[in-house]
């Protein structure tokens, strides 16, 4: 009885915090090396979050910029410091990592990520917000019409299709970072301790009445994207081995049934040297190095699995903040 009592005035005092708050939505944007693209897309998006007459925040997330990024979300700072917040990191920790951060840190009933690059409107987020009133507590936006090339359209394509028959997780469009969540998602995600954290399965995991709706997907305004070959393997990875088994559990069918083959060759290969004499070695090698390579994923994978056991005992920050620009409550 004294535990729920003590869980009520919890709630009543995180109550009191957000009514003092007094945050509708918080808005929050990774950015690395976006110096082409900060002002077009702050000018945009105050415009419209202005126009909701919602009160509002946005978190800059600045993932250790190494162009002119930093000195621009100062600036930016200090023209509209009543709504902008920046976080700045002291390195290069990656964009699902940073948009962490920044719901640590955010102060709104409703949360909505945005990616820098423009490629995703920020005229589009009304719509999202629409959908929250209606009492959804995620809306994930999918991508209608994509404007990638030809390789990042049909490997997300792929990544989709293994997800959602690995994981069982069902969502139209994972790496499509304009969606917004309710407070309480947010909350179970910061609770997750994991060093490689896939936001969007993950949050969906955690939310009860989840909707997808179609938003518009736009050539790259400037720059270039910051997803190369190895890190859209490092992502797959990452969503695969976070929330499933299924890696693991397909070795050990494969692996069985290499056994299983590997028994009947041997007793093939030597029925055929007793009773015909047969000599040939090219097809046992190419059967060994066969073995081999079975082998080695089976260790990549097994390696994947103890690597995130080892950082989850070990709890290394995920991050190191540099510098906090906001108003003092």
């Amino acid at each position: 009885m004294k535990a729920k009592e003590k869980s009520v005035g919890l709630e009543i005092e995180d109550v009191k915090k957000r009514a003092k708050n007094g945050v509708d939505v918080s808005v929050v944007i990774p950015v690395f090396n976006e110096q082409e693209n900060i002002e077009r897309l702050s000018s945009r998006l105050l415009k419209t979050m202005d126009a909701t007459k919602k009160k509002y925040e946005v978190l800059f997330v600045d993932d250790g910029s190494s162009d002119k990024t930093p000195k621009m979300l100062r600036d930016l700072f200090a023209k509209r410091s009543d709504v902008i917040r920046v976080i700045t990191f002291n390195g290069n920790y990656g964009q699902y990592v940073a948009i962490l951060a920044g719901f640590e840190r955010v102060r709104g009933d409703v949360v909505v990520t945005l990616d820098a690059d423009l490629q995703n409107l920020p005229e589009e987020i009304p719509n999202l917000l629409k959908k929250m009133d209606e009492g959804y507590d995620l809306v994930g936006g999918y991508r209608a019409k994509r404007r990638d090339n030809f390789f990042r359209t049909y490997v997300s394509k792929i990544v989709n299709f293994i997800r959602a028959k690995s994981t069982g997780i069902q969502m139209r469009d994972h790496g499509c970072m304009l969606r917004a969540y309710k407070k309480f998602i947010i909350d179970e995600v910061v609770k997750t301790k994991e060093t490689s954290t896939f936001i969007t399965a993950l949050a969906q995991k955690f939310a009860g009445n989840p909707i997808d709706i179609p938003v518009t997907h736009e050539e790259r305004a400037a720059g270039g994207s910051k997803y190369n070959l190895y890190k859209l393997i490092r992502i797959t990875f990452d969503l695969l081995t976070g929330f499933s088994l299924v890696p693991l559990q397909v070795f050990t069918i494969v692996g069985m049934a290499i056994s299983s083959a590997s028994g009947i060759y041997f007793f093939v290969e030597l029925f055929k040297k007793v009773i015909g004499g047969h000599h040939g070695y090219g097809l046992h090698f190419a059967f060994v190095f066969l073995l081999l390579s079975v082998l080695i994923l089976g260790v990549g994978l097994l390696g994947e699995y103890l690597g995130r056991a080892y950082f989850a005992v070990c709890e290394h920050p995920r991050f190191v903040i540099r510098e906090i620009l906001e108003e003092k409550e």
